[in-house]
């Protein structure tokens, strides 16, 4: 299977009083065509700038960024138009990325037009077309945001970010903010439209149990560093890295009998601005040693396609 997308060494940095933070720093990794990479870690650790750099919402400070084998890390103007039909993204917060002064079908519309492609009645159809494929109704077409409850909400941004019909879609946290319910039938229909249609993701996620029923492969993500790699059966059955280690001791199991033992992590995360010379997860290692705090570890391979940067693993 081909890869669609190839990141090496692609950093995000933005200038703030205090200094320069890193908000993605020195992250390499490829997605296969139609496969679902997941992306996990704690708030603030660079998981959606990753995801908003990759397809140019926000420009990269180093790096490079390959798209089916062709360099687009400083893509111009036609380029960056012919990008946006083919990686797209749905948002969070289904209710702040919507429009409030447009319905569902203009919302579902626009992409379309913009793109300057189809006549009037053929951006209709379609529109009309993927309003159906994403489970909304008919009569919601002339509905607006605030008369739609958060799953409606969602399936129209699915629907906007589907309607060029893109290859690349990055899923940046679509059903942190649905019930529990509601995630379900998101999730499953993200898992249909990826099977109809071949679509790769790039799924950010805090939910584990989320990404390791949707992801083919997971990236785990601390301050702005890739600090583990791998199929989801691996990392799942066997986390080598001390920080996914303990992220996975706080996965709840469903069994009241079953006693789990938790990892607490002590100690104060560092600042994103000023990280550690050494290993950015020192500071709340049990493990840590002198080394930790004077060499930064190097994202290698531990087992076949599993990857993992620590001195000790």
């Amino acid at each position: 299977m081909s890869q669609i997308l190839e990141v090496k060494n692609l950093k995000k940095y933005f200038k703030t009083p205090r200094g320069m933070l890193h908000a993605v720093d020195d992250v390499s990794f490829s997605i296969e065509q139609g496969k679902t990479v997941g992306v996990v870690g704690e708030s603030g650790c660079g998981k959606s700038t990753l995801g908003r750099t990759l397809i140019h919402l926000l420009e990269s400070t180093d790096g490079k960024i390959f798209f089916h084998g062709e360099d687009i890390t400083h893509a111009d103007k036609k380029k960056l138009r012919e990008l946006r039909e083919n990686m797209q993204i749905i948002f969070q917060d289904p209710f702040s990325s919507l429009n409030p002064r447009m319905t569902a079908f203009e919302t579902v519309k626009e992409p379309l037009t913009l793109a300057g492609k189809w006549s009037k009645e053929e951006i209709g159809q379609r529109a009309e077309a993927i309003m159906e494929t994403v489970g909304l109704d008919a009569r919601l077409r002339n509905s607006y945001p605030h008369e739609l409850d958060g799953g409606r909400r969602q399936r129209i941004g699915i629907a906007r970010a589907l309607a060029l019909n893109p290859e690349f879609v990055v899923c940046d946290e679509p059903v942190s903010a649905l019930d529990v319910s509601i995630q379900a039938q998101i999730i499953n229909l993200l898992k249909e439209l990826q099977e109809q249609y071949n679509l790769t993701y790039l799924f950010i996620s805090h939910d584990l149990s989320v990404v390791e029923h949707i992801s083919d492969t997971v990236g785990v993500m601390y301050l702005g560093n890739l600090v583990e790699y791998g199929e989801t059966k691996d990392i799942f059955a066997n986390p080598l890295h001390p920080y996914t280690k303990a992220l996975f001791s706080a996965i709840p199991i469903p069994d009241p009998t079953v006693k789990k033992e938790r990892i607490l992590l002590e100690g104060d995360t560092p600042s994103p601005v000023d990280p550690p010379v050494g290993c950015r997860f020192c500071t709340r290692c049990a493990n840590a040693k002198e080394i930790c705090k004077t060499q930064e570890p190097v994202l290698k391979e531990i087992e076949d396609g599993h990857l993992a940067a620590c001195h000790f693993v």
